[in-house]
This record gives structure tokens, C-alpha cells and sequence, in this order.
């Protein structure tokens, strides 16, 4: 495979002379980054009440980090200890010529996994050549089987072609394959146990996460399905569940897999049980803002020290004072909490 026309031999030279290996990226409570979410693009082709608005405008092409720059960024943010990178929008799929920046990342000898969070939608045409270049992992937003509450949740008709993704998914053989789905009192809940029986029937993992104040619209705690509710639902009326052993504790998800081993549910209590103090992401929006959270109201720009060139002390400097000045949580269950003015899209899911 070809390389991009990165500076290479000048990032090179940067950290020969600044030190390779000075250090992961820690936090003033301890916690250490080795997950990056890279944002690729903040365009959609659904417009999900919980992520984005309808009169959402988006950014011009060229505020958009380049593939260029994404390759020089994570080329320095692995010298600091990411192992880990997922690919996330918008919906990234609709970046033109995805594969050829995962291609490029998966040449990345430090970066042990490589995902993707998606709607699906454009996934039945991309899916092996995603898996061909190099991606492992891949996550699908489904959050209703009923395609008239498809098209009230997301302002646009495609359930059809999420499905018709899952099954691509399936067949290019990825490492991993998840469906999330965001569960909403009132809403999507009374779905709980027919999408996990969908999950179970395609041998795949479901991750049900409760609803968070990111949207587009107001939320309203009283819309939160609790994870325990969540779980007790699956457990009485899908298979009964056991907490698994196998999985990573930083993780946002809880796993179970049920008794008789023939599936696994993740359920992200965001804001009944939040993960925070295990929470080892960093985050680059789709126009080179890096984040210590999802819910920061301060970000640092990295476009000027990527182009027209790359200044590398300066971005360890950035990537170092982000994860220090990391809050101890995001304070959802607090009077202190402020929503961020971004919405998910922009941030990157």
C-alpha cells in the first residue's frame, strides 16, 4: 500500500528529539487514554431527535481534517499509548473513499483495534472493503424494527437499507459486529425484547444505552429507561442473563451473555451508573477540535498545528493539557451540569 504524503521523516525526527515514549496520556485522577474517537465528517443522512437537528448547517469541505492530517495526528497519539481508534460521524460512511484512510490506519503498528460506529444505511456497498483494508470492529445504531417508527425517530426512511447493512456486516466476517440502540421511555422501550431477540437470532451483540442530554431536542430525565429496567425486561423475557468475565472494565458498556451462551447484551448506563471514573477516551471532531469528553464545554483546536504543517511538540503538548485538564465526571445528576452547546453529530458519537 501506497503511504499519504505525510511529512513522515519530519514527525519522525520530531519525536526522535522530543522522546517517543515519555509517558502515556494521564489524568489528574489517573485514568489512561489509550482510546481516540476520530469524527471524519459532522454530515448525516438521518436526522435522529436525540443527535441532530433538521436545519443543521455543516461545514464547508474544506474545514474537514484531511486524511492526511487524521494519519499525522494518530502517527503522534500512539507515541503517547492510543492503541485503540474508532471512526465516527455524522455518518462516516459518508466520507468519500473511507477504506483508503482505514487502509492507512491499519498500517499503523501500534493501533491494535480499528472500528466504527454507523447508521448502516451505506454499509451493504462498503462493508468488504472496509474489512479488506483493515477494519476490525464495526457498531450500528438500530433503534426500532418498525419501519413508521424509524422514520419518526430519524426524519427519514431507512430501516430497509440499516438491515440490508447489519447482513453486509455479517457476511464481510468483521471481528465484531454490535448493534446500540438508545432506549427511550415512551419512545422505542416496548422494542426492548424484540430487538434483543433480533440480536440473538444474528449471533450479535446488542448494547442498549440510556438516553442522554446531547440532542438535538430537550431531554427530559423521565424519557431515561434505566439500565435495570432495561435488564430485567431481557432476563424475564429473552433468556436469563449473567454478568460476562471476559470483558475490558474501562469499557462504557456492562456485559452479560445469556446462560445458555447463545448471545451477549452491553447496556451503557450512561446516567444511572455512569462509567467515568474508567473512562480512557479522547476525542477529534470532524473539523480537528480535540475534546477530553463528550460533554466538554472547552475543546483545543489541532487545525494550525496540522496544516500546512505538522508541528508535532505542539500537538503532544495539546493531547498532554486536554487529558489533564479532564473533569472528574460529566455531572449529569447535578445542579452544576451544563449541556454542551455542540450536538452528538458535531462532537462525533
Amino acid at each position: 500500500m501506497k503511504h499519504l504524503p505525510i511529512q513522515e521523516s519530519l514527525i519522525k525526527n520530531d519525536l526522535a528529539q522530543i522522546g517517543a515514549s515519555s509517558g502515556n496520556l494521564v489524568d489528574t485522577f489517573g485514568r489512561v487514554h489509550n482510546n481516540l474517537r476520530i469524527s471524519v465528517t459532522d454530515r448525516c443522512n438521518l436526522r435522529c431527535v436525540y443527535c441532530m437537528p433538521e436545519d443543521v448547517q455543516f461545514l464547508d469541505s474544506k474545514e474537514l481534517l484531511s486524511f492526511e492530517e487524521i494519519n499525522a495526528f494518530v502517527k503522534i497519539a500512539v507515541t503517547r499509548g492510543i492503541n485503540k481508534v474508532r471512526l465516527t460521524g455524522g455518518e462516516p460512511l459518508l466520507r468519500r473513499d473511507l477504506s483508503t484512510l482505514v487502509g492507512f490506519l491499519s498500517q499503523i503498528e501500534e493501533i491494535k483495534d480499528l472500528s466504527m460506529t454507523t447508521n448502516g444505511m451505506l454499509l451493504k456497498s462498503q462493508a468488504m472493503a472496509l474489512k479488506q483494508a483493515g477494519l476490525n470492529r464495526i457498531t450500528i445504531s438500530l433503534d426500532t424494527l418498525i419501519p413508521e417508527r424509524f422514520l419518526d425517530l430519524c426524519k427519514r426512511d431507512g430501516l430497509a437499507q440499516t438491515l440490508e447493512g447489519i447482513d453486509a456486516g455479517i457476511r464481510a466476517g468483521f471481528q465484531s459486529i454490535k448493534l446500540n440502540t438508545v432506549s427511550i421511555k415512551g419512545i422505542n422501550d416496548d422494542e426492548i425484547v424484540s430487538l434483543a431477540k433480533f440480536a440473538r437470532e444474528k449471533q450479535i451483540e446488542i448494547r442498549f444505552i440510556e438516553y442522554m442530554p446531547i440532542g438535538a431536542n430537550p431531554w427530559e430525565k423521565a424519557k431515561v429507561m434505566p439500565a435495570h429496567e432495561i435488564l430485567e425486561k431481557i432476563d424475564k423475557e429473552v433468556g436469563a442473563l449473567v454478568p460476562a468475565t471476559n470483558y475490558d472494565p474501562r469499557a462504557p458498556a456492562m456485559e452479560f451473555i445469556y446462560e445458555d451462551g447463545k448471545g451477549k447484551v452491553g447496556i451503557i448506563a450512561s446516567v444511572s451508573k455512569p462509567f467515568c471514573q474508567s473512562c480512557n477516551r479522547i476525542r477529534i471532531t470532524a473539523e480537528g477540535k480535540l475534546r477530553n469528553c463528550l460533554f466538554a464545554l472547552e475543546e483545543m483546536d489541532l487545525k494550525p498545528f496540522l496544516r500546512p504543517e505538522v508541528d508535532t511538540k505542539s500537538i503532544l503538548t495539546m493531547l498532554e493539557n486536554s487529558v489533564v485538564s479532564k473533569w472528574a465526571g460529566h455531572q449529569f445528576n447535578t445542579k452544576e451540569f451544563i449541556k454542551p452547546t455542540r450536538t452528538m453529530h458535531a462532537i462525533g458519537g
